[in-house]
């Protein structure tokens, strides 16, 4: 295994369906640009409740990717 050098990005995916959702949309959208993504950390999530139910979440995500050589 080599060395590798990771840098991060903070990312805030959005979904109406589930947290699960909207880490998957950021990481999505994400890997059309950015390279190597290695892994991910939630930081936050957050929602919006419409008549008593949750109707909009939005999850900050930190991803890091591998730079390259």
């Amino acid at each position: 295994m080599s060395n590798h050098i990771y840098k991060k990005i903070e990312l805030t995916g959005t979904s109406t369906t589930s947290i699960e959702d909207a880490v998957n949309n950021a990481i999505s959208r994400a890997a059309k640009t950015v390279k190597e993504l290695r892994w991910f950390e939630v930081i936050e999530t957050r929602g919006d409740i419409a008549e008593g139910k949750v109707s909009h979440w939005q999850v900050t995500i930190k991803v890091g990717f591998t730079l390259d050589d």
